[in-house]
Order: structure tokens, then sequence, then C-alpha cells
């Protein structure tokens, strides 16, 4: 799955320490989030577009492969 969550973090000035107290997680969930490592749950994503005033598919979305993964089953 492929993030948007560094930009959205840069556009509203929070370092990653900061978003991850304001979500209650550990900042290195915010950095797996942010490196592709790690996909959130989806009332984690939720929590997360909301604070950025935006839509979940703003910050995350299936990459090429994914889809094409999916659909060929």
């Amino acid at each position: 799955m492929e993030n948007k969550l560094k930009f959205y973090r840069n556009k509203h000035s929070y370092s990653q320490e900061e978003l991850a107290i304001k979500l209650s997680v550990s900042r290195q969930t915010i950095l797996s989030i942010e490196k592709g490592r790690y996909n959130p749950s989806l009332p984690l994503a939720l929590i997360i577009a909301k604070t950025f005033n935006t839509s979940v598919e703003s910050i995350f979305s299936l990459d090429e492969k994914e889809l094409k993964d999916f659909f060929n089953k």
C-alpha cells in the first residue's frame, strides 16, 4: 500500500514524535507507516485522516501491483 503520510505530516508541521503522541502510537509506528513497512488498522487510518481533515483515500492507496493481483484472482 502506498501512502502520503509524510506529506500530510510535513504539511501540518508535525514531527513524527508529535504525530505519534497525538495518535497515541509510537514514533516507530509513524516511521513504519511512512516507509511502507506497516499498514495501519482501519480505525487508525480513519483517525489519521480525521487528524488531517481529509479522506483515507487521500492518504492511503493500493499500488498498481496490489490492484493487479487483486483483480487477477
